[in-house]
Protein backbone atom coordinates (compact mmCIF):
# COMPACT_ATOMS: atom_id res chain seq x y z
CA UNK A 1 0.00 0.00 0.00
CA UNK A 2 1.43 3.90 -0.73
CA UNK A 3 2.49 5.84 2.32
CA UNK A 4 1.91 8.96 0.31
CA UNK A 5 -0.41 9.74 -2.44
CA UNK A 6 -1.00 13.36 -3.84
CA UNK A 7 -4.29 14.51 -4.75
CA UNK A 8 -3.80 16.84 -8.15
CA UNK A 9 -7.24 18.51 -7.62
CA UNK A 10 -9.51 20.60 -5.85
CA UNK A 11 -13.02 21.02 -4.22
CA UNK A 12 -15.32 18.29 -2.69
CA UNK A 13 -13.39 15.65 -5.11
CA UNK A 14 -10.65 16.38 -3.19
CA UNK A 15 -11.67 16.42 0.08
CA UNK A 16 -13.65 12.62 -0.36
CA UNK A 17 -10.09 11.58 -1.54
CA UNK A 18 -8.29 12.94 1.32
CA UNK A 19 -10.67 10.99 3.79
CA UNK A 20 -10.69 7.85 1.73
CA UNK A 21 -7.02 7.68 1.96
CA UNK A 22 -6.78 9.13 5.71
CA UNK A 23 -8.98 5.77 6.53
CA UNK A 24 -6.22 3.79 4.74
CA UNK A 25 -3.53 4.99 7.03
CA UNK A 26 -1.99 7.49 3.71
CA UNK A 27 -0.55 10.23 4.23
CA UNK A 28 -1.95 13.01 1.89
CA UNK A 29 -0.58 16.08 -0.70
CA UNK A 30 -2.94 18.78 -1.08
CA UNK A 31 -1.93 20.88 -4.15
CA UNK A 32 -4.06 24.36 -4.71
CA UNK A 33 -3.60 27.86 -6.68
CA UNK A 34 -3.16 30.73 -5.67
CA UNK A 35 -6.69 31.08 -5.24
CA UNK A 36 -7.35 28.14 -3.57
CA UNK A 37 -4.88 29.00 -0.22
CA UNK A 38 -7.92 29.01 2.29
CA UNK A 39 -9.44 25.98 0.37
CA UNK A 40 -10.54 22.86 2.39
CA UNK A 41 -8.57 20.50 0.69
CA UNK A 42 -5.76 22.56 1.37
CA UNK A 43 -6.23 22.34 4.84
CA UNK A 44 -7.15 18.77 5.62
CA UNK A 45 -4.39 17.24 3.33
CA UNK A 46 -1.48 16.43 5.72
CA UNK A 47 0.75 18.66 3.07
CA UNK A 48 -0.33 21.28 0.99
CA UNK A 49 1.52 23.23 -2.02
CA UNK A 50 0.66 25.92 -4.24
CA UNK A 51 1.54 24.90 -7.85
CA UNK A 52 0.70 28.56 -9.48
CA UNK A 53 -1.64 31.11 -10.39
CA UNK A 54 -5.71 31.09 -9.99
CA UNK A 55 -5.68 30.27 -13.94
CA UNK A 56 -6.30 26.62 -14.06
CA UNK A 57 -4.28 26.42 -17.34
CA UNK A 58 -1.05 27.68 -14.73
CA UNK A 59 -1.78 25.29 -11.99
CA UNK A 60 -4.41 22.15 -11.77
CA UNK A 61 -3.74 21.67 -15.53
CA UNK A 62 0.22 22.36 -15.30
CA UNK A 63 1.74 19.04 -15.65
CA UNK A 64 5.18 20.07 -15.01
CA UNK A 65 4.24 22.14 -11.93
CA UNK A 66 1.86 18.91 -10.64
CA UNK A 67 4.75 16.45 -10.85
CA UNK A 68 7.33 18.31 -9.03
CA UNK A 69 5.21 18.93 -6.28
CA UNK A 70 4.94 14.86 -6.68
CA UNK A 71 8.50 14.43 -6.13
CA UNK A 72 8.88 17.67 -3.87
CA UNK A 73 6.95 15.58 -1.10
CA UNK A 74 8.13 11.93 -2.29
CA UNK A 75 4.50 11.20 -3.53
CA UNK A 76 4.50 7.45 -4.56
CA UNK A 77 1.47 8.14 -6.56
CA UNK A 78 -1.23 10.80 -7.95
CA UNK A 79 -4.92 10.93 -7.91
CA UNK A 80 -6.49 12.87 -10.60
CA UNK A 81 -10.30 13.00 -9.26
CA UNK A 82 -12.69 14.23 -12.12
CA UNK A 83 -11.61 16.88 -14.62
CA UNK A 84 -8.59 18.98 -14.75
CA UNK A 85 -6.08 15.94 -15.83
CA UNK A 86 -8.00 12.70 -14.79
CA UNK A 87 -8.39 11.59 -18.69
CA UNK A 88 -5.43 13.29 -19.75
CA UNK A 89 -3.17 10.08 -21.32
CA UNK A 90 -0.48 12.13 -21.56
CA UNK A 91 -0.06 12.78 -18.02
CA UNK A 92 -0.49 9.42 -17.11
CA UNK A 93 2.01 8.25 -19.51
CA UNK A 94 4.47 10.74 -17.50
CA UNK A 95 3.82 9.60 -14.06
CA UNK A 96 4.59 6.02 -15.27
CA UNK A 97 7.67 7.42 -16.78
CA UNK A 98 8.68 8.97 -13.26
CA UNK A 99 8.13 5.43 -11.42
CA UNK A 100 4.25 7.44 -10.02
CA UNK A 101 1.50 5.49 -9.91
CA UNK A 102 -1.16 7.19 -11.85
CA UNK A 103 -4.40 6.26 -9.65
CA UNK A 104 -6.33 5.26 -12.99
CA UNK A 105 -5.95 3.80 -15.88
CA UNK A 106 -3.03 3.68 -18.46
CA UNK A 107 -2.09 6.37 -21.32
CA UNK A 108 -2.33 3.77 -23.87
CA UNK A 109 -5.89 2.94 -22.56
CA UNK A 110 -7.25 5.96 -22.31
CA UNK A 111 -6.10 7.20 -25.49
CA UNK A 112 -7.96 4.16 -26.96
CA UNK A 113 -11.32 4.92 -24.75
CA UNK A 114 -10.89 8.74 -24.54
CA UNK A 115 -11.21 9.23 -28.11
CA UNK A 116 -14.72 8.24 -29.26
CA UNK A 117 -13.54 6.90 -32.59
CA UNK A 118 -11.07 4.79 -30.99
CA UNK A 119 -13.39 3.63 -28.66
CA UNK A 120 -16.36 2.63 -31.17
CA UNK A 121 -13.83 0.81 -33.33
CA UNK A 122 -13.03 -1.36 -29.95
CA UNK A 123 -16.61 -1.33 -28.86
CA UNK A 124 -17.68 -3.13 -32.26
CA UNK A 125 -15.07 -5.56 -31.83
CA UNK A 126 -15.93 -6.14 -28.41
CA UNK A 127 -19.78 -7.02 -29.39
CA UNK A 128 -21.27 -3.99 -27.69
CA UNK A 129 -24.05 -2.28 -29.49
CA UNK A 130 -23.30 1.04 -31.03
CA UNK A 131 -25.33 4.25 -32.04
CA UNK A 132 -25.49 4.02 -36.02
CA UNK A 133 -23.12 6.77 -37.23
CA UNK A 134 -19.58 8.02 -38.88
CA UNK A 135 -17.08 4.95 -38.84
CA UNK A 136 -14.00 7.41 -38.34
CA UNK A 137 -13.20 11.15 -37.46
CA UNK A 138 -14.99 13.85 -40.00
CA UNK A 139 -12.96 16.80 -40.53
CA UNK A 140 -14.95 18.90 -42.85
CA UNK A 141 -19.03 20.00 -43.09
CA UNK A 142 -19.35 18.52 -47.10
CA UNK A 143 -18.36 15.26 -45.37
CA UNK A 144 -20.52 15.55 -42.25
CA UNK A 145 -23.62 16.62 -44.91
CA UNK A 146 -23.11 13.15 -47.09
CA UNK A 147 -22.25 11.12 -43.31
CA UNK A 148 -26.15 13.10 -42.03
CA UNK A 149 -27.74 11.91 -45.48
CA UNK A 150 -26.75 8.42 -45.32
CA UNK A 151 -28.12 7.72 -41.64
CA UNK A 152 -30.81 10.64 -41.66
CA UNK A 153 -31.92 12.95 -39.60
CA UNK A 154 -31.70 14.46 -36.61
CA UNK A 155 -27.84 14.00 -35.96
CA UNK A 156 -25.75 14.26 -33.10
CA UNK A 157 -22.31 16.30 -33.70
CA UNK A 158 -19.93 15.46 -31.23
CA UNK A 159 -15.95 16.36 -30.77
CA UNK A 160 -13.79 13.16 -31.21
CA UNK A 161 -11.89 14.48 -28.40
CA UNK A 162 -14.62 15.47 -26.17
CA UNK A 163 -16.48 15.63 -23.10
CA UNK A 164 -18.09 17.86 -20.35
CA UNK A 165 -20.96 18.67 -22.82
CA UNK A 166 -18.11 20.62 -25.19
CA UNK A 167 -18.21 20.23 -29.08
CA UNK A 168 -21.56 18.80 -29.23
CA UNK A 169 -24.41 20.05 -31.37
CA UNK A 170 -27.46 18.19 -32.42
CA UNK A 171 -28.53 19.31 -35.76
CA UNK A 172 -32.55 18.21 -37.10
CA UNK A 173 -32.25 19.54 -40.67
CA UNK A 174 -29.73 19.58 -43.40
CA UNK A 175 -29.97 23.54 -43.36
CA UNK A 176 -28.11 23.92 -40.25
CA UNK A 177 -25.40 20.89 -40.90
CA UNK A 178 -23.03 23.31 -41.63
CA UNK A 179 -22.83 25.84 -39.40
CA UNK A 180 -23.53 23.54 -36.30
CA UNK A 181 -20.98 21.55 -37.43
CA UNK A 182 -17.92 24.62 -38.01
CA UNK A 183 -19.40 25.82 -34.91
CA UNK A 184 -18.96 22.86 -32.78
CA UNK A 185 -15.43 21.82 -34.00
CA UNK A 186 -14.09 25.33 -33.04
CA UNK A 187 -15.40 25.04 -29.72
CA UNK A 188 -13.70 21.56 -29.33
CA UNK A 189 -10.98 22.42 -30.99
CA UNK A 190 -10.03 25.35 -28.25
CA UNK A 191 -11.33 22.75 -25.61
CA UNK A 192 -9.46 20.11 -26.53
CA UNK A 193 -6.78 20.90 -28.71
CA UNK A 194 -8.43 18.59 -31.54
CA UNK A 195 -11.34 20.06 -33.94
CA UNK A 196 -12.26 16.36 -34.93
CA UNK A 197 -16.05 15.64 -34.97
CA UNK A 198 -17.79 12.23 -35.50
CA UNK A 199 -21.79 11.91 -36.32
CA UNK A 200 -24.35 9.70 -34.75
CA UNK A 201 -28.12 9.21 -35.60
CA UNK A 202 -30.19 10.82 -32.82
CA UNK A 203 -31.76 8.23 -30.27
CA UNK A 204 -34.88 9.86 -29.19
CA UNK A 205 -36.64 9.10 -26.65
CA UNK A 206 -33.97 8.12 -25.16
CA UNK A 207 -32.07 7.10 -21.06
CA UNK A 208 -28.67 8.23 -20.29
CA UNK A 209 -27.80 4.87 -18.56
CA UNK A 210 -24.38 4.62 -17.40
CA UNK A 211 -22.88 1.71 -15.70
CA UNK A 212 -19.83 1.43 -13.04
CA UNK A 213 -17.09 -0.57 -13.80
CA UNK A 214 -14.10 -1.65 -11.54
CA UNK A 215 -10.90 -3.75 -12.46
CA UNK A 216 -7.30 -4.25 -11.35
CA UNK A 217 -4.12 -5.44 -12.80
CA UNK A 218 -5.11 -9.23 -12.37
CA UNK A 219 -7.56 -9.65 -14.89
CA UNK A 220 -10.52 -8.98 -12.42
CA UNK A 221 -13.34 -6.88 -14.24
CA UNK A 222 -16.90 -6.35 -12.40
CA UNK A 223 -19.53 -3.74 -13.13
CA UNK A 224 -21.74 -2.37 -9.68
CA UNK A 225 -25.10 -1.40 -11.32
CA UNK A 226 -26.10 1.44 -13.19
CA UNK A 227 -27.29 5.00 -12.65
CA UNK A 228 -29.42 7.30 -14.94
CA UNK A 229 -28.15 10.62 -15.64
CA UNK A 230 -31.29 11.29 -18.38
CA UNK A 231 -31.87 14.81 -16.15
CA UNK A 232 -29.51 16.69 -18.36
CA UNK A 233 -29.28 20.67 -19.30
CA UNK A 234 -26.83 21.12 -22.01
CA UNK A 235 -25.62 17.93 -22.05
CA UNK A 236 -24.54 18.15 -18.35
CA UNK A 237 -25.72 16.12 -15.32
CA UNK A 238 -28.11 17.61 -13.11
CA UNK A 239 -29.32 15.03 -11.04
CA UNK A 240 -28.82 10.89 -11.08
CA UNK A 241 -30.21 8.09 -9.43
CA UNK A 242 -29.78 4.45 -8.97
CA UNK A 243 -31.35 2.16 -10.06
CA UNK A 244 -33.21 3.43 -13.35
CA UNK A 245 -36.90 2.70 -13.10
CA UNK A 246 -36.38 3.49 -17.03
CA UNK A 247 -35.14 -0.64 -17.65
CA UNK A 248 -36.20 -3.82 -16.21
CA UNK A 249 -33.83 -6.55 -14.52
CA UNK A 250 -33.30 -8.86 -17.60
CA UNK A 251 -31.78 -5.38 -19.92
CA UNK A 252 -29.98 -4.44 -16.25
CA UNK A 253 -28.18 -7.50 -16.67
CA UNK A 254 -27.45 -7.41 -20.52
CA UNK A 255 -25.73 -3.94 -19.94
CA UNK A 256 -24.10 -5.00 -16.88
CA UNK A 257 -22.30 -7.88 -19.38
CA UNK A 258 -21.63 -5.43 -22.31
CA UNK A 259 -20.38 -2.84 -19.67
CA UNK A 260 -17.50 -5.52 -18.72
CA UNK A 261 -16.88 -6.67 -21.82
CA UNK A 262 -16.09 -3.44 -23.04
CA UNK A 263 -13.65 -3.04 -20.19
CA UNK A 264 -12.17 -6.52 -20.85
CA UNK A 265 -11.68 -5.53 -24.55
CA UNK A 266 -8.96 -3.07 -23.73
CA UNK A 267 -7.97 -4.56 -20.57
CA UNK A 268 -8.68 -1.63 -17.91
CA UNK A 269 -8.12 -1.19 -14.65
CA UNK A 270 -9.05 0.79 -11.96
CA UNK A 271 -12.73 2.75 -11.74
CA UNK A 272 -14.65 3.74 -14.90
CA UNK A 273 -17.88 3.93 -16.29
CA UNK A 274 -19.58 3.17 -19.89
CA UNK A 275 -22.28 5.10 -20.99
CA UNK A 276 -25.45 3.87 -22.86
CA UNK A 277 -28.02 5.33 -24.61
CA UNK A 278 -31.54 3.26 -24.84
CA UNK A 279 -34.02 3.63 -26.96
CA UNK A 280 -37.48 3.81 -25.03
CA UNK A 281 -39.23 3.30 -28.09
CA UNK A 282 -37.51 -0.43 -28.82
CA UNK A 283 -35.32 -0.90 -25.24
CA UNK A 284 -32.26 -1.62 -27.72
CA UNK A 285 -28.99 -0.29 -25.92
CA UNK A 286 -26.60 1.38 -27.51
CA UNK A 287 -22.42 2.54 -26.19
CA UNK A 288 -22.00 6.02 -25.84
CA UNK A 289 -18.62 6.38 -24.57
CA UNK A 290 -16.13 5.79 -21.57
CA UNK A 291 -15.20 7.73 -18.78
CA UNK A 292 -11.74 6.78 -17.36
CA UNK A 293 -12.11 8.34 -14.15
CA UNK A 294 -14.42 8.29 -10.96
CA UNK A 295 -17.40 9.87 -11.68
CA UNK A 296 -18.98 13.02 -10.35
CA UNK A 297 -21.96 10.80 -9.30
CA UNK A 298 -20.04 7.73 -7.62
CA UNK A 299 -21.78 7.93 -4.23
CA UNK A 300 -24.56 7.14 -5.93
CA UNK A 301 -23.19 3.79 -6.22
CA UNK A 302 -21.58 3.51 -2.96
CA UNK A 303 -25.25 3.88 -1.16
CA UNK A 304 -26.69 1.32 -3.13
CA UNK A 305 -23.84 -1.76 -3.26
CA UNK A 306 -21.94 -0.60 -0.24
CA UNK A 307 -18.78 -0.31 -2.13
CA UNK A 308 -16.30 2.78 -1.43
CA UNK A 309 -14.73 3.40 -4.84
CA UNK A 310 -12.98 5.63 -4.18
CA UNK A 311 -11.10 3.46 -1.29
CA UNK A 312 -10.69 0.41 -4.20
CA UNK A 313 -9.25 3.12 -6.85
CA UNK A 314 -6.29 3.29 -4.68
CA UNK A 315 -6.03 -0.29 -3.46
CA UNK A 316 -6.18 -1.57 -7.00
CA UNK A 317 -3.91 0.81 -7.84
CA UNK A 318 -1.43 -0.22 -5.01
CA UNK A 319 -1.18 -3.64 -6.80
CA UNK A 320 -4.11 -5.47 -4.81
CA UNK A 321 -6.98 -7.34 -6.42
CA UNK A 322 -10.62 -6.54 -6.52
CA UNK A 323 -12.11 -6.83 -2.77
CA UNK A 324 -15.22 -8.12 -4.39
CA UNK A 325 -16.30 -10.67 -6.95
CA UNK A 326 -19.30 -9.98 -9.56
CA UNK A 327 -21.60 -12.29 -6.61
CA UNK A 328 -20.55 -10.11 -4.15
CA UNK A 329 -22.47 -6.94 -5.59
CA UNK A 330 -26.08 -6.51 -4.87
CA UNK A 331 -27.71 -3.56 -4.91
CA UNK A 332 -30.32 -2.08 -2.29
CA UNK A 333 -32.36 0.29 -1.68
CA UNK A 334 -32.71 3.50 -3.62
CA UNK A 335 -30.06 6.63 -3.82
CA UNK A 336 -30.51 9.71 -5.40
CA UNK A 337 -27.52 13.08 -6.12
CA UNK A 338 -28.35 16.13 -6.46
CA UNK A 339 -25.78 18.79 -7.86
CA UNK A 340 -25.53 22.10 -5.45
CA UNK A 341 -23.60 25.15 -7.44
CA UNK A 342 -23.08 28.74 -7.21
CA UNK A 343 -25.47 29.93 -10.29
CA UNK A 344 -28.68 31.83 -10.54
CA UNK A 345 -31.20 29.82 -12.53
CA UNK A 346 -33.08 33.02 -12.64
CA UNK A 347 -30.10 34.48 -15.34
CA UNK A 348 -29.72 31.71 -17.45
CA UNK A 349 -27.54 29.79 -14.52
CA UNK A 350 -24.92 32.11 -14.59
CA UNK A 351 -22.33 31.21 -12.42
CA UNK A 352 -22.18 33.42 -8.84
CA UNK A 353 -18.70 33.32 -7.10
CA UNK A 354 -18.65 35.19 -4.55
CA UNK A 355 -17.97 35.22 -0.25
CA UNK A 356 -20.06 32.83 1.98
CA UNK A 357 -21.39 34.58 4.76
CA UNK A 358 -23.27 31.43 6.13
CA UNK A 359 -24.15 27.80 5.31
CA UNK A 360 -26.08 25.05 6.57
CA UNK A 361 -25.34 21.42 4.96
CA UNK A 362 -28.14 18.98 5.67
CA UNK A 363 -26.12 15.55 6.68
CA UNK A 364 -28.20 14.52 9.27
CA UNK A 365 -30.30 12.09 9.87
CA UNK A 366 -30.16 8.27 8.01
CA UNK A 367 -29.09 7.93 4.47
CA UNK A 368 -27.93 11.89 4.02
CA UNK A 369 -24.72 12.38 2.40
CA UNK A 370 -23.05 15.74 1.38
CA UNK A 371 -20.13 16.03 -0.33
CA UNK A 372 -18.88 19.48 0.15
CA UNK A 373 -15.61 21.96 0.05
CA UNK A 374 -17.36 25.08 1.13
CA UNK A 375 -17.72 26.49 5.08
CA UNK A 376 -18.82 30.08 6.60
CA UNK A 377 -16.45 32.68 5.38
CA UNK A 378 -14.68 30.85 2.33
CA UNK A 379 -14.76 32.70 -0.91
CA UNK A 380 -15.96 30.54 -4.03
CA UNK A 381 -13.61 31.60 -6.71
CA UNK A 382 -14.86 32.11 -10.19
CA UNK A 383 -12.43 30.50 -12.17
CA UNK A 384 -13.67 26.77 -11.96
CA UNK A 385 -16.81 24.99 -11.97
CA UNK A 386 -19.63 26.26 -9.96
CA UNK A 387 -20.17 23.57 -8.20
CA UNK A 388 -20.17 23.03 -4.04
CA UNK A 389 -21.79 20.54 -2.82
CA UNK A 390 -23.67 16.96 -4.07
CA UNK A 391 -26.06 15.88 -1.92
CA UNK A 392 -26.72 12.22 -1.77
CA UNK A 393 -29.78 10.03 -0.40
CA UNK A 394 -30.52 6.53 0.50
CA UNK A 395 -33.88 4.93 0.77
CA UNK A 396 -35.78 1.89 1.05
CA UNK A 397 -36.95 2.59 -2.30
CA UNK A 398 -37.33 5.38 -4.49
CA UNK A 399 -40.06 6.88 -2.90
CA UNK A 400 -38.44 7.13 0.64
CA UNK A 401 -35.35 8.31 -1.48
CA UNK A 402 -37.36 11.27 -2.87
CA UNK A 403 -38.87 12.52 0.41
CA UNK A 404 -35.40 12.33 2.01
CA UNK A 405 -34.09 14.58 -0.98
CA UNK A 406 -36.42 17.18 -0.75
CA UNK A 407 -36.16 17.25 2.64
CA UNK A 408 -32.45 17.86 2.42
CA UNK A 409 -32.92 20.26 0.09
CA UNK A 410 -35.38 22.17 2.23
CA UNK A 411 -33.07 22.26 4.51
CA UNK A 412 -30.11 23.36 2.49
CA UNK A 413 -29.26 27.01 3.38
CA UNK A 414 -26.33 29.15 1.58
CA UNK A 415 -26.29 33.10 1.78
CA UNK A 416 -24.04 35.43 0.43
CA UNK A 417 -23.86 33.56 -2.89
CA UNK A 418 -26.88 32.62 -5.36
CA UNK A 419 -27.31 28.43 -5.70
CA UNK A 420 -29.81 26.51 -7.55
CA UNK A 421 -31.00 24.75 -4.29
CA UNK A 422 -34.27 25.65 -4.76
CA UNK A 423 -34.45 25.03 -8.25
CA UNK A 424 -33.24 21.15 -7.62
CA UNK A 425 -36.06 20.97 -4.97
CA UNK A 426 -38.54 21.83 -7.75
CA UNK A 427 -37.45 19.60 -10.09
CA UNK A 428 -37.08 16.70 -7.37
CA UNK A 429 -40.79 17.84 -6.28
CA UNK A 430 -41.76 17.36 -10.40
CA UNK A 431 -44.93 15.13 -10.75
CA UNK A 432 -42.93 13.50 -13.67
CA UNK A 433 -39.47 13.15 -12.06
CA UNK A 434 -41.84 11.77 -8.81
CA UNK A 435 -43.18 8.97 -11.22
CA UNK A 436 -40.08 8.60 -13.26
CA UNK A 437 -41.85 9.24 -16.44
CA UNK A 438 -38.66 11.86 -18.61
CA UNK A 439 -35.79 11.52 -21.14
CA UNK A 440 -33.13 13.11 -21.76
CA UNK A 441 -34.94 15.83 -23.14
CA UNK A 442 -37.06 16.63 -20.57
CA UNK A 443 -35.23 18.94 -18.40
CA UNK A 444 -34.10 21.26 -21.41
CA UNK A 445 -38.31 20.66 -23.49
CA UNK A 446 -40.43 20.44 -20.65
CA UNK A 447 -39.52 21.15 -17.49
CA UNK A 448 -37.42 24.54 -17.89
CA UNK A 449 -39.75 26.29 -20.12
CA UNK A 450 -42.47 25.99 -17.72
CA UNK A 451 -40.00 27.04 -14.68
CA UNK A 452 -38.66 30.04 -16.48
CA UNK A 453 -42.52 31.45 -17.48
CA UNK A 454 -43.85 30.14 -13.58
CA UNK A 455 -40.85 32.17 -12.49
CA UNK A 456 -41.36 35.27 -14.57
Amino acid sequence: MFKKILIANRGEIAVRIIRAARELGIETVAVYSEADKDSLHALLADEAICIGPAKATDSYLNMNAVLSAAILTKAQAIHPGFGFLSENSKFATMCEEMNIKFIGPSGTVMDKMGDKINARAEMIKANVPVIPGSDGEVFTAEDALEIAEQIGYPVMLKASAGGGGKGIRKVTQKADLVAAFESASQEALAAFGNGAMYIEKVVYPARHIEVQILGDSHGNIIHLGERDCSLQRNNQKVLEESPSVAIGQTLRDEMGQAAVRAAQAVQYENAGTIEFLVDESTGQFYFMEMNTRIQVEHPVTEFVTGVDLVKEQIKVASGLELSYRQEDISITGHAIECRINAENPAFNFAPSPGKIESVFLPAGGVGVRVDSAVYPDYTIPPYYDSMIAKVIVHGENRFDALMKMQRALYEFEVSGVITNVDFQLDLISDSHVIAGDYDTSFLMETFLPAYQEDKE
